[in-house]
């Protein structure tokens, strides 16, 4: 390692290297390629700088003038390409490095700018650094090193194709170091493409996975998970604190909903401008705020100054990113707290998620506004401005304040001054205290009563639980597990409780109507409850026992009436077939006069009826003979029947069939069909009110121009061209286009 590195690492405080630092800077592995794993926090971005350091200076100990760049660092963030390149510049300084960033969000005019200046160093992401490629701006014929940082993420989120394009177009004796914190498939098919016997170093075997991180599951109800966050930061009360949420609509109300309650609170998403997102990170870097909610975009490689806690307001997707979020604290030797939210519907969800993870998480309750007030009060006593020097100018006021006030007085004062600036604790609805496996956590000494209703009488723990708070005068937490059966329910309470509950109900042990308790002497069997069977939609609906066999019948004779069944039978088939031979005619039976046996029917002389086609059609006797009628529509198949002298003619059809027919039908000598009104309607009067048949020309075209010749002939006739109007023009003045303007002179 160059003696201008080694003065910078002095200057920042490195006193010792990290283990994934000290094993890139081995002297055998200075010209390999390598694949990196390392923890979150465990100084990857220093280390890949030292990395590369001798593949860019070789045996000098400064870089030469800046030209074409030398190194490609590639991140998958903009913020963590902003904070790679703070890194690299001041490790790179005194050896006259310089460093050209190429972000996404940024003005791609000043990039390309500091690219023609040129420049050693090239840091950016994947998009940005591809668009300068294949613009030109960005040349990378002379690359000897390539940085992946955080492949994995930048797999995850689709630059498979740019990274690939990137490593295309660098030569192909450069060195290509991937680091990642965990490496999948997809990053070892990229290592095997892009490296060359790649040297493989993991740090990750020998510690445990974040072991400066304490992990907090916290139980909330369901509507609380915002006052627990606030609980939280009043609680804990870190210098700086970062809140993760999946979606940017939930980080919007956050910080809406921290800054109202007097937070110093920024936010950090996707939906932001990249110069929006730098000021927030610069505003907590500062200390002018000490709370940020962010995306999962800030989940990877940012490194905030003396955050000590992550509250998870959202669980994490995947192991991964629960991981990454709580790797921002409990950085560089540090201590931190990762806190998840987790509310009752997702309790299970938790505890699989940290199982996976392979993380031992306490399982605690948000904090109360008591013991946040304790915790003030403690920070309070231990503030070091009570043993700090006093100011003569101090001594001064404090002289004038005890003459006017008693030391109590300026106590309290100074007690309310204090909260004053504090935000308020929010109330919770604490639900029971439960470790990771809640359903096997202990009740501790309690005993078991019996309440006199059961499943049959549809007995439900929602109306139950209320139910025995009221009439015993007791606290949900007093009251354990409930187990139904069929016709009883065992409940636990605790053995502190359990005379107070008695003394309530009293020597019947009425509950409520007819409801009784009892005390049991031991804890009833914990035996498996069966399944009961399913019922049907019918409540009322019981399936029957399943019939015996029936026993087979003696045989029996046939008897009159099932003879006449079947000849009757018979009777039908046959006359379905019109080849069948007549029978005899059969008479009807006649009924049984008398009273009638309650035995067996007696048989009945029957006749058999004698079958016939169904294509003869007989005629009733005394009928006469049937004419068919005229058919009601043109195109009947009837017979058209002529009109007879004394009514009135047939009415002609709009096809003419009726008066073809007519004319087929009509007698020798009889007058052709012809109508009496005439074609304009009859007698019915037009809109002039003079009835067409009354002398009314028929309508007649002219071939040239018929519109011409009608208003001609009216014209002629004084008539008017329009109903209920008079002819404008006089009599005898030529018709023309206008109406009454004189006529156009003729060409």
């Amino acid at each position: 390692m160059t003696s201008p590195l080694l003065d910078a690492l002095a200057e920042r405080g490195f006193d010792t290297l990290t283990d994934v630092q000290q094993a890139v800077t081995d002297p055998a592995l200075a010209s390999a390629d390598l694949l990196v794993s390392a923890r979150t926090g465990s100084g990857k971005t220093v280390g890949f700088g030292l990395a590369i350091a001798p593949t860019l200076l070789g045996e000098a100990e400064t870089l030469g003038p800046p030209a074409a760049p030398l190194a490609l660092i590639v991140a998958p963030t903009r913020e963590l390409a902003l904070q790679v390149s703070r890194e690299l510049t001041w490790l790179f300084a005194k050896a006259g490095g310089r460093i050209a960033t190429c972000i996404g969000g940024m003005d791609a005019r000043t990039e390309r700018r500091a690219l023609e200046r040129g420049a050693h160093i090239v840091v950016g992401t994947p998009g940005r650094l591809r668009d300068h490629i294949t613009r030109g701006a960005l040349d990378l014929a002379d690359i000897r090193a390539v940085v992946l940082d955080e492949a994995d993420e930048m797999l995850d989120l689709g630059f498979r194709e740019d990274l690939e394009f990137m490593l295309g177009e660098a030569p192909e004796n450069r060195r290509t170091l991937l680091f990642s914190a965990t490496v999948s498939p997809a990053i070892a098919e990229l290592a095997k493409t892009y490296q060359r016997q790649a040297a493989r170093i993991s740090t990750l075997g020998g510690e445990r996975q974040h072991a400066d991180i304490s992990y907090q599951a916290v139980q909330v109800s369901g509507g609380d998970g915002e006052h627990a966050i606030i609980n939280l930061l009043r609680f804990h009360d870190a210098p700086t604190a970062i809140v993760f949420a999946n979606t940017r609509a939930a980080v919007a109300r956050l910080t809406a909903r921290l800054a109202n309650r007097g937070f110093a609170v920024v936010s950090l998403s996707g939906e932001l401008s990249q110069d929006e997102r730098s000021h927030a990170l610069q505003a907590m870097r500062d200390g002018r705020a000490r709370v940020c909610v962010a995306t999962d975009v800030a989940a990877r490689g940012i490194d905030l100054p003396n955050l000590d806690l992550v509250i998870h307001a959202d669980l994490p997707t995947n192991t991964e990113g629960l991981l990454h979020r709580s790797g921002r604290t409990g950085r560089a030797g540090r201590k931190g707290i990762s806190a998840l939210i987790v509310p009752d519907k997702i309790s299970k969800k938790a505890s699989r998620l940290l199982k996976w993870a392979k993380i031992e998480a306490e399982w605690i309750q948000a904090p109360t506004p008591e013991d946040i007030l304790a915790k003030d009060e403690a920070r309070l006593l231990s503030d070091p401005l009570w043993t700090d020097p006093v100011e003569d100018e101090e001594t001064r006021i404090a002289a004038g304040l005890m003459e006017q006030f008693t030391p109590d007085q300026i106590a309290v004062a100074c007690l309310r001054l204090y909260r004053a600036g504090l935000t308020a604790p929010e109330e919770l609805n604490q639900p029971p205290a439960r470790s990771a496996a809640s359903a096997a956590a202990s009740f501790g000494p309690s005993r078991w009563i019996s309440l006199s209703v059961g499943r049959e009488q549809r007995a439900e723990p929602r109306w139950l639980l209320p139910l025995l708070c009221r009439a015993g005068n007791l606290e949900k937490s007093q009251i354990g597990k409930i187990t139904m059966q069929a016709q009883e329910t065992h409940v636990e309470l605790a053995e502190a409780a359990v005379q107070g509950f008695l003394d309530q109900i009293g020597p019947s042990g009425v509950v409520e109507g007819e409801i009784t308790a009892r005390l049991l002497d031991s804890p009833p069997a914990d035996t498996p409850r069966a399944r009961a069977p399913k019922k049907s939609r019918d409540r009322d609906f019981e399936r029957p026992a399943r019939p015996a066999p029936r026993t087979p019948r003696a045989p029996r004779t046939e008897t009159a009436s099932e003879v006449s069944h079947d000849v009757r039978a018979q009777d039908r088939t046959e006359a379905k077939n019109p080849a069948s031979e007549p029978a005899a005619p059969r008479s009807k039976p006649k009924p049984d006069s008398g009273t009638r046996d309650k035995g067996a029917r007696p048989a009945r002389a029957v006749t058999p009826k004698p079958s016939k086609p169904t294509y003869a059609r007989s005629k009733p006797e005394g009928r006469p003979d049937h004419t068919p009628k005229r058919p009601s529509k043109p195109g009947s198949a009837k017979a058209f029947r002529p009109a007879r002298a004394d009514e009135a003619k047939p009415r002609q059809s709009e096809s003419g069939q009726g008066e073809k027919r007519y004319r087929a039908d009509a007698p020798k000598g009889a007058k052709p069909f012809r109508s009496d009104k005439p074609q304009g309607g009859g007698d019915k009067p037009n809109r002039s009110g003079k009835p067409l048949g009354s002398g009314a020309k028929p309508y007649q075209s002219d071939k040239s121009d018929p519109g011409k010749s009608f208003r001609k002939k009216n014209a002629d006739a004084g008539k008017s061209n329009r109903p209920g109007k008079p002819f404008a023009r006089p009599a005898g003045k030529p018709l023309n286009k206008g109406g009454d303007a004189p006529p156009r002179r003729k060409k």
